[in-house]
């Protein structure tokens, strides 16, 4: 399998840089990973401090990958160190859509690790990273659909994007189990979730052939119609779940 030689060379490239830990989490953890089409989601910790020095072997490691293989494009990578886990609020070194940023690891990534991360180095999420209370998913959950997503709904163009189709109604069933239940579902049960949740059934199909499908390229009518479709859900959905939980 193309994923796991490429995990190994990434174990290899970071062997200098002497990890405590690697986990993955997202769609490779959950059992819902499609090679090819799912992101590699990942979390190194290193020792710290970070300097210019690591940021730079970090950045020449991903980008010799990449060169190796098309698929170390959908690998992304956090940096954290031990002393810096403690804080949600941290912004860490993270390699993502081909280059380095500073982003912390969220309260979902947090309790997905803590849930069902899967350790591909040494210690596990529970030895180093504190456990996230579930004020603290929730309040999060909350935010992010109305301080991202809900904005997001008004701007028309990026509806025509299939991501944004497709995380969109996927992050709102996340959310909403989440804030219901207490639980994280994969994005494969989330897209069960939808019909009962009121989403345009054919918009949930598309996504489905998609995702798990070959289908032909979209028409140009339908993309149009489709993102219609999402942001006309999608609105009023995202408000009513912020009304209740927020």
């Amino acid at each position: 399998m193309r994923t796991d030689t490429l995990l190994d060379a990434f174990r290899r490239g970071l062997a200098p840089l002497r990890p405590l830990a690697l986990w993955a989490h997202g769609s490779l953890a959950g059992g819902d990973y499609q090679e090819g089409r799912s992101d590699l989601d990942l979390i190194a910790v290193l020792p710290g401090p970070l300097g210019p020095r690591h940021a730079w072997r970090v950045a020449t490691l991903h980008h010799r990958l990449r060169a190796a293989t098309p698929l170390a494009r959908k690998l992304h990578c956090g940096y954290p160190t031990p002393d810096t886990l403690a804080d949600p609020e941290r912004a860490h070194l993270t390699w993502a859509h081909e280059g380095l940023l500073r982003r912390p690891l969220t309260p979902v990534t947090r309790r997905e690790l803590h849930a069902f991360g899967r350790v591909l180095h040494r210690e596990a999420p529970a030895a180093l990273l504190p456990p996230v209370p579930d004020r603290q998913l929730a309040g999060f959950v909350v935010r992010d659909q109305r301080d991202f997503w809900r904005p997001a709904v008004d701007k028309a163009r990026l509806w025509r994007q299939d991501v944004w189709v497709d995380l969109g109604l996927l992050t709102f069933a996340r959310a909403t189990v989440t804030l219901r239940d207490g639980r994280l579902v994969s994005k494969r049960d989330a897209l069960t979730e939808l019909p009962a949740l009121g989403a345009p059934g054919e918009v949930v199909e598309d996504i489905t052939r998609r995702r798990y499908g070959d289908p032909a390229p979209a028409r140009e009518s339908w993309i149009v119609r489709r993102a219609e479709l999402t942001r006309a859900y999608l609105g009023p959905a995202i408000d009513a779940l912020v009304a209740a939980y927020g």
